[in-house]
């Protein structure tokens, strides 16, 4: 990809200092060179040219990255607040309470219900589907029974971020199994 420079094509690349007729130093001192310091010089502006743009590159491949990683979390985001909505639409006939596990089921109808009894507590005679177990959050967010020990560590340490001295370093060490 690097083209061989000639003397001609290296003038142009290097951009020389424009010469001042009004400045008082003689010229010939100033501007002294021989063909080779204009290539080198030339040369030297076609490395950097390409090392900055690899630079540039490589940091927007970074950036292009991050842009990813944020639209999934955007995706999972809608998706959790879009199951929790349809959680929240389930017929119900009690007030559910933060921080309390419910169980979903589904009627023969089609009907989805929340209902306080575990599909081991149910005697068999009801006609239904077992969907899943669910905790409400305290931000009316639902968990899934599988993912609450997950969630809780979350929260743990973000405790531990926020009551600690150090929170700062807390904050960067994203090592959550130590307590």
């Amino acid at each position: 990809m690097d083209q061989q420079l000639t003397y001609e094509s290296a003038i142009k690349k290097a951009q020389l200092v424009e010469r001042n007729p009004q400045f008082q130093v003689d010229p010939l001192r100033v501007s002294m060179h021989d063909e080779t310091d204009i290539i080198n010089l030339a040369q030297q502006i076609q490395l950097a040219d390409k090392q900055l743009k690899n630079s540039t590159s490589q940091k927007l491949v970074v950036i292009l990255d991050q842009i990813k990683m944020l639209q999934a979390q955007a995706m999972k985001i809608l998706q959790e607040s879009n199951e929790s909505q349809a959680l929240h639409n389930a017929a119900c006939n009690f007030a559910k309470k933060p921080g309390h596990i419910y169980h979903l089921y589904q009627r023969s109808s089609g009907q989805d219900y929340f209902s306080m009894l575990s599909p081991e507590e149910w005697n068999y005679s009801v006609e239904q589907t077992y969907k899943g177990s669910y905790r409400l959050e305290f931000d009316l967010s639902w968990t899934p029974v599988d993912k609450i020990r997950e969630r809780d560590d979350k929260l743990k340490w973000v405790e531990q971020c926020m009551k600690s001295e150090s929170g700062t370093k807390a904050a960067i060490d994203f090592n959550m199994t130590n307590n």
